[in-house]
C-alpha cells in the first residue's frame, strides 16, 4: 500500500512550497486524517499527544482557508503564551509566502503594542484566553466575524480553569463556520461543550497515543522538605563544565525561592516562570540555549516547548502532580547522544505518588543516596536532622542501639532511658530487644535530644552506637 505524502493533497501552492522547504514528505497519523477533513471545512475533535504534529494538523487547513488581508478569519486559543508563540511561529513557517498576517496575543507584555498591530488588521490570531477576551472587550478584536475557531490543548485549558473563558469566546463567534478541538485527552467538560459548539464533527484519534519515555538514568532520593536543598547541592557539586541542569518546581513562588537560595550559596542560576515578562523570558531561554546559563529553575508551564539539546541533568525538586509531566520533564535530557540523568526528590508522603508515576509509564526509578561530594569540593549546604521525615504515622522515630536481651530487660532499659533523658513516659514507644541489637521508639519531638544523649552514654560498659532506622 502506497504511503500518503503531502504532495498527494491539493494544497495551496504557498503551503506546498513551505512544506517542501521544511523537508516534510509524509504526514503524521493525526495529520493524515485531520488535514483532508479540515480542508473540506468539517468540524474536528482530534486526540493526539504533544509532539505528534497536531499544530500542522489544524494549521494547514486554517492557512489553506484564509486569504491575505481579508480581515480576521481565524482564532486559535492556547493555554500558555509559550505555546501561543510556538504555534504562531509554526503557522508562519507553514504559510510560506502567502502573506497572511498572523498576530500572537498574550498577557504579560505591552498591551498597547499588541493593540496597534490588531488595529492595523490581521488574518489569524493565536492567543491565550485572558488577553483575547481583554482585547475583545477593548474593541481591538471582533470575534463576531471569525469563521474558523481552534482550541489547542483543551485538556490543559481545563486544568488551568479556562472553561468559562473558552465558552465566552465561542459564544461571541456568531459567524463561526468551523470548529477544531485538539487535545491529548478529552475531559468531560470538553466533550460537553463540543456537543453544543460543533456540527457533525469528525472524531479523530491518533493510534500513537503512547508517550515515548527517554532512555536515561532515573533515580529517586528519599529526602524531606528541609533537606531538599542539601540533596540539590550534592547534585550540583557533581556537575562539570559541560553539564547543563534543569530544575523543576511546581509553583512560581517555589521557583523564585529556590533560585534566590542558590544565588545566596554562590550558584549562578536563572528562574523561568509565567510572571516574567515575555522579553525577559526570551532572553533567559536564549542564554540557556547558548550555554551561557548552566542551571535553570522552571515551572512546567514555563518550560513547555523548551527544546534544548545540552541538558544533561534534570531534577524534580517537586514531583509533578500531572504524571505525564514527569515524562515531559525527564525528556529534556539525554538528547543528541548525550548521557542524561534525572533525579527526583521524594518525601515519605510522596512514595505512593512516585510508585504511581513509575507504574503508569512502566518505569524503573530506584532509590539512591545523594551523590558523594566530589574530591576537592566542599559541602554546599549542611544536612539537617529531619525528624518529621523519619517519624512513622504515630509520630515515633525508631533507633537501633547496640544492647541485647542477654544484657538488659525491656523494663530496665525503659527505666534507664527515662532516668538519663528526663523525658515523659509517653515519649517512649515500643522497645524490641533482640539477640543482636535493640530497637526503641522515641517521639519525634524528643528524638534529636534523646539521640544526642545516647551517643554520649554507656550502658553496661558498652557504647550504644545509636542510629535511625527509616
Amino acid at each position: 500500500m502506497k504511503s500518503i505524502e503531502f504532495s498527494d493533497w491539493e494544497l495551496d501552492e504557498f503551503v506546498s512550497s513551505a512544506i517542501s522547504k521544511l523537508g516534510w514528505k509524509s504526514p503524521t497519523e493525526i495529520q493524515i486524517d485531520a488535514i483532508p477533513a479540515g480542508i473540506k471545512g468539517r468540524d474536528i475533535i482530534g486526540q493526539a499527544r504533544t509532539g505528534s504534529g497536531k499544530t500542522a494538523a489544524f494549521g494547514i487547513p486554517i492557512i489553506q482557508s484564509c486569504k491575505a488581508s481579508s480581515g480576521l478569519q481565524s482564532v486559535i486559543l492556547c493555554p500558555t503564551r509559550e505555546l501561543a508563540i510556538q504555534v504562531s511561529e509554526e503557522m508562519g513557517n507553514l504559510q510560506g509566502k502567502k502573506g497572511i498576517e498572523i498576530c500572537v496575543v498574550y498577557g504579560g507584555t505591552d498591551i498597547e503594542k499588541q493593540a496597534k498591530k490588531l488595529d492595523k488588521g490581521v488574518d489569524i490570531i493565536v492567543g491565550t484566553p485572558g488577553r483575547v477576551i481583554d482585547m475583545t472587550k477593548r474593541g481591538h478584536i471582533d470575534l463576531g466575524i471569525v469563521s474558523i475557531f481552534c482550541l489547542d490543548e483543551a485538556d490543559r485549558m481545563m486544568d488551568m480553569g479556562f472553561l468559562p473563558d473558552i465558552i465566552w469566546v465561542m459564544e461571541q463567534m456568531k459567524e463561526r463556520k468551523q470548529t477544531l478541538l485538539f487535545s491529548a485527552t478529552f475531559p468531560q467538560e470538553i466533550l460537553d461543550i463540543s456537543e453544543d459548539f460543533t456540527n457533525n464533527a469528525v472524531f479523530i484519534m491518533s493510534e500513537d497515543m503512547e508517550i515515548e519515555v527517554p532512555e536515561i538514568d532515573q533515580y529517586a532520593i528519599r529526602v524531606g522538605r528541609i533537606n531538599k536543598m542539601w540533596a540539590l547541592g550534592r547534585i550540583i557539586s557533581s556537575m562539570d563544565n559541560k553539564d547543563q541542569m534543569l530544575i523543576f518546581a511546581n509553583t512560581k513562588r517555589m521557583v523564585d525561592m529556590l533560585s534566590e537560595r542558590l544565588i545566596r550559596e554562590g550558584v549562578e542560576v536563572q528562574a523561568l516562570h509565567g510572571d516574567l515578562t515575555q522579553n525577559k523570558r526570551e532572553k533567559i531561554i536564549k542564554k540557556y540555549k547558548d550555554g551561557d546559563v548552566q542551571i535553570l529553575v522552571a515551572t512546567d508551564v514555563a518550560a513547555r516547548g523548551l527544546d534544548i539539546d545540552g541538558v544533561t541533568k534534570v531534577v524534580n525538586y517537586d514531583l509533578p502532580d500531572d504524571y505525564e509531566n514527569y515524562v515531559h520533564r525527564i525528556g529534556r535530557t539525554g538528547r543528541m547522544g548525550r548521557h542524561g540523568v534525572a533525579w527526583s526528590f521524594v518525601s515519605k508522603n510522596e512514595k505512593e505518588k512516585l510508585n504511581r508515576i513509575a507504574s503508569t509509564w512502566n518505569l524503573r526509578i530506584p532509590y539512591s543516596n545523594a551523590p558523594e561530594i566530589v574530591k576537592g569540593k566542599k559541602e554546599m549546604i549542611r544536612k539537617r536532622d529531619d525528624w518529621d521525615e523519619e517519624a512513622n504515622g504515630f509520630g515515633m522515630v525508631k533507633f537501633e542501639i547496640a544492647i541485647t536481651n542477654s544484657e538488659i530487660s525491656k523494663y530496665s532499659l525503659f527505666e534507664w532511658i527515662l532516668n538519663i533523658c528526663k523525658i515523659p513516659e509517653m515519649s517512649i514507644g515500643d522497645i524490641l530487644i533482640g539477640e543482636k541489637s535493640t530497637v526503641i521508639e522515641i517521639h519525634v519531638k524528643k528524638a534529636g535530644y534523646v539521640l544526642d544523649i545516647l551517643k554520649n552514654r554507656k550502658l553496661k560498659g558498652k557504647n550504644l552506637n545509636p542510629f535511625v532506622i527509616s
